[in-house]
Protein backbone atom coordinates (compact mmCIF):
# COMPACT_ATOMS: atom_id res chain seq x y z
CA UNK A 1 0.00 0.00 0.00
CA UNK A 2 1.32 3.43 -0.93
CA UNK A 3 0.14 6.34 1.17
CA UNK A 4 0.34 9.32 -1.14
CA UNK A 5 -1.36 12.70 -1.47
CA UNK A 6 -0.35 15.95 -3.03
CA UNK A 7 0.84 18.72 -0.75
CA UNK A 8 -2.24 20.79 -1.53
CA UNK A 9 -4.53 17.87 -0.67
CA UNK A 10 -2.91 17.43 2.74
CA UNK A 11 -2.36 21.05 3.79
CA UNK A 12 -4.44 23.20 1.44
CA UNK A 13 -3.08 25.50 -1.27
CA UNK A 14 -2.60 28.49 1.00
CA UNK A 15 -0.73 26.57 3.73
CA UNK A 16 1.75 24.55 1.71
CA UNK A 17 5.12 25.26 0.23
CA UNK A 18 7.63 22.83 -1.21
CA UNK A 19 11.39 23.10 -1.30
CA UNK A 20 12.81 19.97 -2.88
CA UNK A 21 11.72 17.04 -0.73
CA UNK A 22 10.67 19.24 2.18
CA UNK A 23 7.13 20.28 3.07
CA UNK A 24 6.30 22.95 5.62
CA UNK A 25 3.16 22.75 7.79
CA UNK A 26 2.22 26.05 9.43
CA UNK A 27 -0.80 24.50 11.18
CA UNK A 28 1.06 24.02 14.46
CA UNK A 29 3.63 26.10 16.32
CA UNK A 30 6.18 27.71 14.03
CA UNK A 31 7.11 25.74 10.98
CA UNK A 32 7.38 21.94 11.09
CA UNK A 33 9.56 20.42 8.40
CA UNK A 34 8.33 17.12 6.97
CA UNK A 35 11.12 15.05 5.48
CA UNK A 36 10.86 11.94 3.34
CA UNK A 37 9.65 8.93 5.33
CA UNK A 38 10.86 5.43 4.57
CA UNK A 39 8.83 2.30 5.39
CA UNK A 40 11.48 1.39 7.95
CA UNK A 41 11.15 4.78 9.63
CA UNK A 42 7.37 4.43 9.61
CA UNK A 43 7.71 1.06 11.39
CA UNK A 44 10.15 2.53 13.92
CA UNK A 45 7.76 5.36 14.71
CA UNK A 46 4.91 2.91 15.27
CA UNK A 47 7.11 0.89 17.64
CA UNK A 48 7.94 4.06 19.57
CA UNK A 49 4.26 4.98 19.79
CA UNK A 50 3.41 1.48 21.00
CA UNK A 51 6.05 1.79 23.74
CA UNK A 52 4.57 5.12 24.79
CA UNK A 53 1.08 3.60 24.76
CA UNK A 54 2.25 0.75 27.02
CA UNK A 55 3.71 3.27 29.44
CA UNK A 56 0.40 5.14 29.39
CA UNK A 57 -1.34 1.87 30.17
CA UNK A 58 0.83 1.26 33.22
CA UNK A 59 0.16 4.81 34.40
CA UNK A 60 -3.59 4.26 34.07
CA UNK A 61 -3.36 1.00 36.05
CA UNK A 62 -1.50 2.84 38.80
CA UNK A 63 -4.11 5.61 38.80
CA UNK A 64 -7.07 3.26 39.11
CA UNK A 65 -5.29 1.24 41.80
CA UNK A 66 -4.66 4.44 43.80
CA UNK A 67 -8.24 5.59 43.29
CA UNK A 68 -9.70 2.37 44.65
CA UNK A 69 -7.28 2.40 47.59
CA UNK A 70 -8.25 6.00 48.37
CA UNK A 71 -11.92 5.08 48.22
CA UNK A 72 -11.65 2.25 50.74
CA UNK A 73 -9.36 4.28 53.02
CA UNK A 74 -11.59 7.36 52.66
CA UNK A 75 -8.32 9.22 52.06
CA UNK A 76 -9.05 12.68 50.61
CA UNK A 77 -5.36 13.55 50.16
CA UNK A 78 -4.73 10.37 48.16
CA UNK A 79 -7.82 11.12 46.10
CA UNK A 80 -6.42 14.53 45.18
CA UNK A 81 -3.22 12.85 44.07
CA UNK A 82 -5.27 10.75 41.65
CA UNK A 83 -6.61 13.93 40.04
CA UNK A 84 -3.05 15.13 39.49
CA UNK A 85 -2.14 11.83 37.80
CA UNK A 86 -5.21 12.18 35.57
CA UNK A 87 -3.79 15.47 34.30
CA UNK A 88 -0.61 13.60 33.39
CA UNK A 89 -2.62 10.94 31.56
CA UNK A 90 -4.43 13.68 29.62
CA UNK A 91 -1.13 15.24 28.52
CA UNK A 92 0.24 11.93 27.27
CA UNK A 93 -3.07 11.19 25.56
CA UNK A 94 -2.72 14.39 23.51
CA UNK A 95 0.94 13.64 22.74
CA UNK A 96 0.15 10.16 21.41
CA UNK A 97 -2.72 11.44 19.31
CA UNK A 98 -0.69 14.28 17.80
CA UNK A 99 2.31 12.06 17.08
CA UNK A 100 0.00 9.54 15.38
CA UNK A 101 -1.60 12.22 13.23
CA UNK A 102 1.82 13.62 12.42
CA UNK A 103 3.09 10.22 11.31
CA UNK A 104 0.10 9.56 9.08
CA UNK A 105 0.35 13.08 7.64
CA UNK A 106 4.01 12.53 6.78
CA UNK A 107 3.18 9.24 5.07
CA UNK A 108 0.35 10.84 3.12
CA UNK A 109 2.29 13.98 2.18
CA UNK A 110 5.25 12.16 0.69
CA UNK A 111 5.00 8.80 -1.02
CA UNK A 112 5.59 6.02 1.51
CA UNK A 113 4.93 2.34 0.90
CA UNK A 114 3.51 0.74 4.07
CA UNK A 115 1.77 -2.55 4.79
CA UNK A 116 -1.99 -2.59 5.56
CA UNK A 117 -1.18 -4.13 8.95
CA UNK A 118 1.00 -1.11 9.77
CA UNK A 119 -1.86 1.27 9.08
CA UNK A 120 -4.14 -0.96 11.15
CA UNK A 121 -1.56 -0.87 13.93
CA UNK A 122 -1.40 2.91 13.92
CA UNK A 123 -5.20 3.24 14.00
CA UNK A 124 -5.30 0.72 16.84
CA UNK A 125 -2.87 2.81 18.87
CA UNK A 126 -5.08 5.88 18.46
CA UNK A 127 -8.21 3.96 19.48
CA UNK A 128 -6.63 2.29 22.51
CA UNK A 129 -5.13 5.60 23.58
CA UNK A 130 -8.67 6.98 23.77
CA UNK A 131 -9.90 3.95 25.74
CA UNK A 132 -7.13 4.37 28.31
CA UNK A 133 -7.96 8.05 28.78
CA UNK A 134 -11.61 7.16 29.44
CA UNK A 135 -10.55 4.52 31.99
CA UNK A 136 -8.42 7.11 33.77
CA UNK A 137 -11.43 9.44 33.89
CA UNK A 138 -13.48 6.71 35.56
CA UNK A 139 -10.69 6.09 38.05
CA UNK A 140 -10.67 9.79 38.89
CA UNK A 141 -14.44 9.67 39.38
CA UNK A 142 -13.96 6.82 41.88
CA UNK A 143 -11.44 8.93 43.80
CA UNK A 144 -13.86 11.86 43.83
CA UNK A 145 -16.45 9.68 45.53
CA UNK A 146 -14.33 9.95 48.70
CA UNK A 147 -15.49 13.51 49.32
CA UNK A 148 -19.00 12.90 47.96
CA UNK A 149 -20.03 9.91 50.09
CA UNK A 150 -23.28 10.53 51.96
CA UNK A 151 -21.94 8.51 54.90
CA UNK A 152 -18.14 8.11 54.96
CA UNK A 153 -18.47 5.54 57.73
CA UNK A 154 -20.75 3.30 55.67
CA UNK A 155 -19.41 -0.17 54.98
CA UNK A 156 -20.35 -1.82 51.73
CA UNK A 157 -20.86 -5.56 51.12
CA UNK A 158 -17.65 -7.60 51.14
CA UNK A 159 -18.38 -8.57 47.55
CA UNK A 160 -17.61 -4.97 46.60
CA UNK A 161 -13.91 -5.45 47.37
CA UNK A 162 -13.88 -8.63 45.28
CA UNK A 163 -15.44 -6.73 42.39
CA UNK A 164 -12.95 -3.86 42.50
CA UNK A 165 -10.07 -6.36 42.67
CA UNK A 166 -11.51 -8.15 39.64
CA UNK A 167 -11.66 -4.89 37.71
CA UNK A 168 -8.03 -4.17 38.56
CA UNK A 169 -7.08 -7.64 37.35
CA UNK A 170 -9.02 -7.09 34.14
CA UNK A 171 -7.26 -3.76 33.60
CA UNK A 172 -3.84 -5.33 34.22
CA UNK A 173 -4.61 -7.98 31.58
CA UNK A 174 -5.89 -5.42 29.08
CA UNK A 175 -2.72 -3.35 29.41
CA UNK A 176 -0.63 -6.53 29.22
CA UNK A 177 -2.24 -7.58 25.94
CA UNK A 178 -1.39 -4.13 24.55
CA UNK A 179 2.25 -4.29 25.68
CA UNK A 180 2.67 -7.78 24.23
CA UNK A 181 0.34 -7.37 21.22
CA UNK A 182 -1.16 -10.66 22.38
CA UNK A 183 -4.57 -11.67 21.02
CA UNK A 184 -4.70 -14.68 23.37
CA UNK A 185 -4.55 -12.43 26.45
CA UNK A 186 -7.12 -10.16 24.80
CA UNK A 187 -9.51 -13.09 24.48
CA UNK A 188 -9.09 -13.83 28.19
CA UNK A 189 -10.10 -10.25 28.92
CA UNK A 190 -13.28 -10.72 26.90
CA UNK A 191 -14.07 -13.95 28.74
CA UNK A 192 -13.67 -12.24 32.13
CA UNK A 193 -15.98 -9.25 31.64
CA UNK A 194 -19.08 -11.20 32.65
CA UNK A 195 -17.53 -11.82 36.08
CA UNK A 196 -17.59 -8.08 36.82
CA UNK A 197 -21.14 -7.83 35.53
CA UNK A 198 -22.26 -10.68 37.78
CA UNK A 199 -20.58 -9.06 40.79
CA UNK A 200 -22.40 -5.80 40.11
CA UNK A 201 -25.76 -7.58 39.93
CA UNK A 202 -25.12 -9.43 43.19
CA UNK A 203 -23.87 -6.33 45.02
CA UNK A 204 -26.88 -4.28 44.01
CA UNK A 205 -29.20 -7.13 45.00
CA UNK A 206 -27.58 -7.19 48.46
CA UNK A 207 -27.85 -3.41 48.73
CA UNK A 208 -31.54 -3.49 47.84
CA UNK A 209 -32.12 -6.13 50.50
CA UNK A 210 -30.22 -4.14 53.14
CA UNK A 211 -32.14 -0.97 52.31
CA UNK A 212 -35.40 -2.89 52.70
CA UNK A 213 -34.20 -4.20 56.07
CA UNK A 214 -33.17 -0.72 57.18
CA UNK A 215 -29.50 -1.66 57.63
CA UNK A 216 -28.28 0.54 54.75
CA UNK A 217 -29.35 4.15 54.14
CA UNK A 218 -30.75 4.87 50.70
CA UNK A 219 -28.01 7.47 50.07
CA UNK A 220 -25.31 4.87 50.75
CA UNK A 221 -27.02 2.52 48.32
CA UNK A 222 -26.80 5.24 45.68
CA UNK A 223 -23.08 5.66 46.44
CA UNK A 224 -22.60 1.92 46.04
CA UNK A 225 -24.46 1.98 42.75
CA UNK A 226 -22.17 4.76 41.52
CA UNK A 227 -19.05 2.80 42.46
CA UNK A 228 -20.19 -0.41 40.78
CA UNK A 229 -21.26 1.50 37.66
CA UNK A 230 -17.82 3.08 37.37
CA UNK A 231 -16.22 -0.35 37.78
CA UNK A 232 -18.45 -1.70 35.03
CA UNK A 233 -17.49 1.29 32.87
CA UNK A 234 -13.80 0.44 33.31
CA UNK A 235 -14.47 -3.22 32.48
CA UNK A 236 -16.33 -2.22 29.29
CA UNK A 237 -13.40 -0.12 28.12
CA UNK A 238 -10.98 -2.95 28.95
CA UNK A 239 -12.93 -5.20 26.58
CA UNK A 240 -12.81 -2.46 23.95
CA UNK A 241 -9.02 -2.48 24.27
CA UNK A 242 -8.99 -6.27 23.92
CA UNK A 243 -11.17 -6.11 20.82
CA UNK A 244 -8.78 -3.64 19.20
CA UNK A 245 -5.81 -5.92 19.85
CA UNK A 246 -7.66 -8.88 18.33
CA UNK A 247 -8.47 -6.80 15.26
CA UNK A 248 -4.91 -5.53 14.92
CA UNK A 249 -3.32 -8.95 15.26
CA UNK A 250 -5.82 -11.06 13.30
CA UNK A 251 -7.96 -8.73 11.20
CA UNK A 252 -11.03 -10.21 12.92
CA UNK A 253 -13.82 -8.04 14.33
CA UNK A 254 -15.42 -8.99 17.65
CA UNK A 255 -19.21 -9.05 17.65
CA UNK A 256 -21.23 -9.53 20.84
CA UNK A 257 -24.22 -11.84 21.10
CA UNK A 258 -26.75 -12.07 23.95
CA UNK A 259 -24.58 -14.33 26.09
CA UNK A 260 -21.15 -14.37 24.49
CA UNK A 261 -19.00 -12.91 21.71
CA UNK A 262 -17.51 -14.15 18.48
CA UNK A 263 -14.84 -13.14 16.00
CA UNK A 264 -15.90 -12.42 12.45
CA UNK A 265 -13.88 -11.52 9.41
CA UNK A 266 -14.34 -7.92 8.34
CA UNK A 267 -16.33 -7.53 5.15
CA UNK A 268 -14.12 -8.35 2.20
CA UNK A 269 -11.47 -9.91 4.45
CA UNK A 270 -10.62 -13.43 5.58
CA UNK A 271 -8.92 -12.76 8.86
CA UNK A 272 -5.21 -12.40 9.45
CA UNK A 273 -3.07 -10.92 6.68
Amino acid sequence: MVVKKTIEQVFGKDRSAGRGNRVYDRQRMGMVMIMNLTPEEFADRIDALRTKLSEQGRLVVSLVDAAIAAFYARDAAEAQGVAAEDDRVDRIDVEIEWESVDLLTRAAAIECAVEPKQIRGLLTIVKINNELERIADAGTDIAELVSALANPEARFPETTLVMTNSVLGLLHSAVDCVAKSDAAIARQVLKSEHVVLNFKAEILRQAEQRVAEGSMPVDSAFDLHELTSLCMFIADHCTNVAEQIIYEQTGMIVRHTDESWEERAAEGRKGED
